[in-house]
């Protein structure tokens, strides 16, 4: 799905939200690789990840594609600085309603609105695809996203205290929330 939007952080730098292409593959697998390497509240670890340049750049542009799914990158100065996207719960026509989104962000720009900014362009996909809901599960000690959901609309429908096993604190309680994007 494209998007296109420049926004102004926090600090007054310019930030450009846009979907990724081909050629994103190397900037986008380094900015994935080192936010995950720079926080514990990601779903992986780096060593986790197995997919190259080439495979990266093939799924932005598959993204691009897509009339119902979305990657979304965040540019400062040329460089690749935090991600998000959206994706079909499911094939099946009884999921087809239902959205799942994910975001990171390198750790030197925390706090600039740049999360927030990520959440909000994929809202924006998910009511431009159609989805009627959209999921997301967050650490519950990572408050500042926890906040951040909550004031976007996300309610909380569960969770899970044993949901991830982390190498480095044990297990992780994750919240289950959702947006409804559609009043039917």
């Amino acid at each position: 799905m494209k998007y296109h939007q420049i926004i102004t952080l926090r600090d007054g730098r310019k930030c450009v939200l846009r979907n990724g292409t081909k050629s994103d593959g190397y900037a986008a697998l380094d900015n994935f690789i080192l936010a995950h390497s720079q926080t514990d509240w990601l779903l992986s670890y780096p060593d986790e990840i197995s997919f190259t340049v080439e495979e990266e750049g093939e799924y932005l542009q598959k993204k691009t594609d897509c009339d119902n799914e979305a990657e979304i990158l965040a540019e400062i100065d040329g460089r690749i600085v935090g991600t998000a996207g959206i994706e079909r719960v499911g094939k099946h026509e009884k999921l087809a309603h239902r959205c799942d989104f994910g975001v990171s962000v390198e750790k030197d720009y925390w706090g600039l609105g740049i999360g927030k900014a990520l959440l909000y362009a994929c809202i924006d996909c998910a009511k431009r695809a159609g989805y009627r809901q959209m999921e997301l599960e967050v650490v519950a000690d990572n408050d500042r996203a926890v906040k951040m959901y909550q004031n976007a609309g996300f309610v909380e429908y569960g969770r899970n205290p044993r949901d991830f096993l982390s190498r480095y604190s044990g297990y992780q309680e994750v919240i289950y929330m959702r947006l409804e994007l559609t009043e039917d």
